[in-house]
């Protein structure tokens, strides 16, 4: 059966679009692991490392890609979820889970997304400071200072109630700390933030947090001035809008085209006996010897032919 170049195009679209799809949410054949209820741990805490799949694979086994080797976690199986309690500097580093489906032990999916567990406590907490004093007005540039007096390699600066975290370089000050200057840019509401320590030895690693650190905003802000976080935050609720949108047209795409192949199908199918029957007909009616079962046939077809004979 050929296909219209429509039809082509159809089907080649829906493929593209849905492997786009799998692609941003994670891969076709690809669990999601997270960290509850966070990735940054204390020393002597406790976290759930979760392994979602969507294809029924619902035993996994975990394991750590760099770092320390974690005993507990070898030739081990695991449904869903695995508890890591108490947790240890060892328990720092990258993880990934990969799942098997329970009818089928030898169909294994492919490798989760990196998770990273950072484990805090391990070193004296830096002090955080605001350069401009903890109370700002709207549209003044923020910039929070890490210190320490250990000669910590990286700093890394979180906002309370969010999983991502800002890092720069330590580098030495004039009074003999160790410092990183945060800029945050104009402030239009007001936060709390925490600083940690880090060195490049053991990246995932960190100190015990600083003091929480308030910064309160006075006056009404400007709609003009962003708050540093919010690109970041527009660009991920963007990203997830613009799969949600992708994903959708593939499932509607995907829904209609069997439909309308299945009917381009059969109206071929029905139209080819019909097409043949005619083709005969036609042969028929060209010929005087055809001339009378044309016209039982087809008295259209007929009236032509009687017309061309009193012509003739």
């Amino acid at each position: 059966m050929s296909m219209s170049p429509t039809v082509i195009i159809l089907a080649c679209l829906g493929f593209f679009l849905d492997q786009s799809v799998w692609a941003h949410v994670g891969g076709q054949d690809k669990p999601f692991c997270s960290a509850w209820p966070s990735a940054v741990v204390p020393q002597g805490g406790h976290v759930t490392l979760r392994c979602h799949y969507r294809r029924g694979f619902n035993i996994f086994t975990l394991y750590k890609k760099d770092g320390v080797p974690v005993p507990e976690l070898y030739n081990r199986i695991f449904w869903n979820s695995f508890l890591i309690s108490p947790v240890t500097p060892a328990h720092a580093g990258t993880y990934r889970c990969r799942g098997f489906h329970p009818h089928s032990p030898t169909e294994w999916s492919a490798p989760s997304n990196p998770l990273v567990i950072m484990v805090t406590g391990l070193y004296e907490k830096p002090s955080l400071t605001a350069r401009l004093g903890p109370t700002v007005r709207a549209g003044e540039n923020v910039t929070l200072s890490c210190s320490s007096q250990s000669s910590f390699d990286i700093y890394h600066l979180s906002r309370e109630g969010e999983a991502h975290e800002l890092r720069l370089p330590a580098v030495p000050s004039i009074n003999g700390t160790f410092q990183a200057d945060f800029p945050l840019g104009p402030a239009t509401h007001g936060e709390t933030y925490r600083c940690f320590g880090s060195f490049h030895g053991s990246p995932y690693e960190w100190s015990d947090p600083s003091d929480p650190l308030p910064v309160s905003v006075t006056g009404n802000p400007s709609s003009s001035w962003p708050s540093p976080t919010e690109p970041s935050f527009k660009t991920g609720i963007a990203r997830h809008l613009h799969a949600v949108i992708r994903y959708s047209v593939a499932i509607i795409l995907f829904t209609i085209l069997p439909f309308f192949l299945l009917h381009r199908w059969c109206s071929k199918k029905k139209s080819k006996p019909h097409e043949a029957e005619a083709r005969e007909l036609r042969a028929l009616c060209g010929s005087r010897m055809g001339a009378r079962r044309c016209c039982c046939n087809e008295p259209r077809a007929c009236g032509t032919q009687n017309s061309e004979q009193g012509g003739l």
